[in-house]
């Protein structure tokens, strides 16, 4: 399973959705469908200004984090922007290989 932070913002017809069904309608509606994708939310917080909410999951892989975004986004009434969050051993993995990179002009 990979992390993800994913930031909603409602445009106005989300928005109106939400004051409809409320804040608890709409969390069980997001935990369900990342449940039914296989994976679960670790963490889910509303927040105002230019980002509505907040969640980290779990999903199974990338596909699924791309379906799931589509799903959201092409309703129109949230932007879904996703973040691969990485844990701290895999940034040590990471830090241990070499590629062979020129930076340009160099």
């Amino acid at each position: 399973m990979s992390k993800y932070l994913l930031e909603g913002s409602d445009t106005a017809e989300g928005a109106k959705g939400l004051m409809k069904e409320g804040a608890s309608s709409r969390r069980k509606t997001v935990e369900d469908l990342v449940r039914s994708m296989g994976g679960s939310v670790e963490s889910f917080y509303y927040s105002f200004g230019a980002i509505d909410v907040y969640l980290i999951v779990d999903l199974p892989d990338v596909a699924t984090a791309v379906a799931l975004s589509m799903a959201v986004n092409q309703s129109g009434a949230v932007v879904l922007k996703s973040h691969v969050l990485l844990s701290i051993e895999e940034m040590d993995q990471a830090a241990q290989k070499s590629p062979n990179y020129r930076a340009p002009g160099k």
